[in-house]
């Protein structure tokens, strides 16, 4: 059993099917087949059970893929390692990140990383906060950016703090909001309770939702054309000149904020590009706003 075998366990794990396994791959199904019945042979004993609905693992099968899938990782623990020994910075960085940051922060972020660490190769995974933070822990990204709290005991750093506002395409009296239409979005958990929060100690009535959309792009044009309000992170909106912002503030006048931070596990930051990417952006934050 060697590296191509852990690569083909792993594969045929998410897809669960000879055709779409051998094309992830690229190699013929009758090769994949072989390679598969050999593994059997290997470890004398049925690893697979196949079905019309695809192919699927026996215990003994879901125990190997464990193993291929720790021995996947170990190696390449190892072979970043081994870069991180040369001075120079490079190798491939695996980025998890908001997808608020990945829009509007991460293409510029990048742009001058890259423009002094030209020899970093960057993978990006993006989604809500709440699906990141798993991969860090997991260790399939080597830096995540989310937005929040998160709870991180390891290496981290604050990259931006930004304001949450309310944004219409009109002035409004933020004393009337409960009776004013408002267009909420899907978001992760972390800034629905903020928004919550604050609501729930300003006003003693409940908003006037009368419009609910899939994401921040999609409820802010709504905005634009006067069907609503919304209550917004402040990063989306540096732009927009012809909408009406006003702050969130909490009843002591302090204005209600959402903080972006980079955690990273301690043992990555022996790999040359997560050290270099800490390091570049240390002040990064007093300077994209």
């Amino acid at each position: 059993m060697n590296e191509k075998d852990w690569l083909l366990l792993v594969t045929l794990n998410e897809e669960h099917n000879i055709t779409k396994t051998a094309e992830r791959l690229f190699i013929s199904q009758p090769a994949l087949s072989y390679r598969i019945n050999k593994l059997e042979e290997e470890f004398k004993s049925k690893l697979f059970i196949r079905n019309r609905k695809g192919l699927y693992f026996t215990p003994q099968g879901d125990f190997l893929v464990k193993f291929a899938k720790r021995m996947m990782s170990e190696l390449q623990g190892t072979k970043e390692t081994i870069q991180s020994m040369d001075k120079e910075v490079k190798g491939t960085l695996k980025l998890g990140v908001s997808s608020t940051i990945g829009r509007y922060m991460l293409p510029k972020m990048l742009r001058d990383f890259l423009n002094c660490y030209p020899d970093v190769e960057v993978n990006v995974i993006t989604g809500f906060s709440s699906e990141i933070e798993p991969s860090l822990e997991s260790s399939d990204v080597h830096i995540a950016i989310t937005r929040g709290k998160h709870h991180w005991i390891e290496r981290k750093m604050l990259l931006k703090t930004e304001p949450l506002l309310i944004a219409s395409n009109y002035k409004i009296n933020i004393d009337e909001l409960p009776v004013l239409n408002r267009i909420y979005y899907k978001t992760d958990s972390s800034l629905k309770d903020l928004i919550d929060n604050w609501w729930t100690e300003t006003f003693n009535a409940r908003s006037n939702i009368t419009m609910a959309v899939d994401n921040l792009e999609t409820c802010k044009e709504m905005v634009k054309i006067g069907l609503g309000y919304a209550i917004l992170p402040g990063i989306c909106l540096q732009n927009e000149k012809k909408l009406f912002v006003e702050p969130l503030l909490y009843s002591n006048g302090k204005q209600v904020e959402r903080k972006t931070w980079i955690y990273s596990r301690d043992s990555a930051m022996q790999f040359a590009p997560v050290k270099a990417f800490f390091d570049f952006f240390k002040n990064y934050h007093s300077t994209v706003y």
